[in-house]
């Protein structure tokens, strides 16, 4: 199959939400996980977009736009990359599908050039982005720059810090960059100055949200437009061994790279779809696991698995990366976890840090430290649950963005 000649559309999902957004339903007979919790004033902006986003869900003359894009200036379709080296020390088949070599470096540009051009379609003037690790912010400042359109992004001033390389790549795209000093000056707090900058600006400005988090139609629509991964992967795997894999993994911050690789394997039930969320220091000190030792809650317009004290105040999140920094998850994840469909694990930063240095040595393939926790996770699995397996992995970003970061880490090491 020629995937540079068909052009991705998605399809209906029997996961999707209803009218309002809602993925299943709580067992104490609550609304399912999802929803629009905002204000009054954003409730307009975010139907009209429900209803702007269902005219072209399934549209193939926006779709075919969206190919050109990804096609003649993304680079897709991406490669999938039997990686020899790891597959003879694991004695299993290990593929990585190479997001990282998207331009930006990273799979957050497939929703970013969807997103800008349904925004050209609305006749929006500017785009706004929250920003962890700083790859959704560029990717959000580059496709501003390619439509011509204004361009802020918010950004929590511990993480421009840790990624100031990438501040200064959407400067030089031309980007507004504001650092948020409030909260713990992560990723929450970006998203929470961005959709306050969005409350008084709707009227002309579009809300690219980074992941599959938000108020509905965020989560699926984010979820749709990233399941290319997995569509392409299906077909490529299919293509070279002729099978489906044996288990899909994926990191999780927001969700947006996992759902994507997900999407078009949660239907096969002899496929395993791995979850890899950041353990930090460990479960009892400082980690971002939402969904091992968080409960459900509200934040950033929607009900999923937050970390939260008993007084349902958000807890501040850690990680060695930035991108999965996050107390929260988006909330199909949530879905998915209490249903059974997928399976959620972690790894903490020292394994995160192990895998990039393993990587990066044994493939000559330098991850993000995102990415990083997903490949860890192929040491975490027993030798029986690996052995023999072709195991898929969504190898989500490069880690050009991580080196200032690493190479202070890692100096004692590279001495």
């Amino acid at each position: 199959m020629n995937l540079h000649k068909e052009i991705y559309i998605p399809k209906p999902s029997p996961h999707d939400p209803d009218n309002l957004g809602h993925f299943g339903s709580l067992e104490n007979g609550q609304v399912g996980f999802g929803g629009r919790f905002v204000p009054e004033t954003l409730m307009p902006a975010l139907e009209k977009l429900r209803l702007d986003y269902e005219a072209v869900r399934f549209d193939k003359e926006f779709w075919a736009e969206v190919d050109h894009y990804y096609k003649n200036y993304v680079g897709r379709p991406s490669s999938l990359y039997f990686a020899e080296n790891l597959s003879k020390e694991l004695d299993a088949k290990i593929y990585l599908k190479r997001e990282d070599l998207n331009h930006t470096g990273a799979h957050k540009i497939n929703h970013t050039v969807a997103q800008a051009i349904l925004a050209k379609r609305l006749g929006k003037k500017k785009v706004i982005a929250e920003t962890g690790a700083g790859q959704h912010g560029v990717a959000t400042a580059t496709v501003a720059a390619l439509f011509g359109l204004e361009c802020e992004i918010f950004m929590g001033a511990k993480d421009a810090a840790r990624q100031e390389l990438n501040v200064f790549r959407m400067k030089l795209l031309g980007a507004k960059v504001h650092a948020v000093e409030s909260g713990s000056k992560t990723l929450k707090d970006a998203m929470n100055e961005a959709i306050r900058h969005w409350v008084t600006n709707a009227r002309d400005t579009y809300y690219i949200i980074g992941t599959v988090a938000g108020p509905h139609p965020y989560p699926m629509m984010i979820r749709d437009i990233q399941s290319i991964i997995g569509w392409e992967a299906k077909q490529q795997l299919n293509a070279v061994e002729g099978c489906l894999p044996d288990k899909v993994i994926a990191c999780i911050g927001g969700g947006s790279n996992a759902l994507g690789i997900f999407n078009h394997f949660l239907e096969d039930e002899s496929v395993e779809c791995i979850g890899i969320e950041a353990g930090g220091l460990g479960l009892d000190s400082k980690h971002g696991c939402s969904l091992a030792k968080g409960s459900p809650g509200v934040l950033h317009g929607q009900l999923s698995y937050i970390l939260q004290d008993e007084d349902g105040q958000v807890q501040e999140a850690h990680s060695i990366s930035a991108g999965l920094d996050y107390p929260g998850i988006g909330p199909e994840h949530s879905f998915l976890k209490d249903e059974g469909i997928a399976k959620y694990d972690y790894i903490t930063d020292d394994e995160a840090l192990d895998a990039f240095v393993w990587l990066s040595q044994a493939e000559g393939i330098i991850p993000a430290f995102e990415s990083s926790h997903a490949i860890a996770y192929l040491k975490k699995m027993k030798p029986d649950e690996i052995k023999g397996k072709t195991i898929l992995i969504n190898l989500s970003g490069r880690g050009d963005k991580d080196m200032i970061q690493a190479k202070d880490i890692l100096k004692d090491q590279f001495a």
